[in-house]
């Protein structure tokens, strides 16, 4: 049995990731794939491999944005 108040992202808030952008979101987000595990990025297209930061882990998924 899992915990479900323990997170079972493979990512973190404030972490850095190499990704390459596999599909776009309805609302025009890139979607990257961490071990599986969705994150959304704006102002990205499928194809790009770009290092994001996770901004935000929610329980399915996640939001990230280009790193600086």
């Amino acid at each position: 049995m899992f915990n479900r108040n323990e997170s079972t992202a493979p990512v973190e808030a404030g972490e850095k990731y190499d990704v390459t952008i596999e599909d776009i979101a309805r609302e025009g987000d890139g979607i990257a794939r961490v071990s599986g595990f969705v994150i959304f990025v704006p102002e990205t297209q499928v194809g790009d491999e770009v290092t994001i930061e996770v901004t935000k882990v929610m329980r399915k998924f996640a939001f990230g944005q280009i790193a600086e």
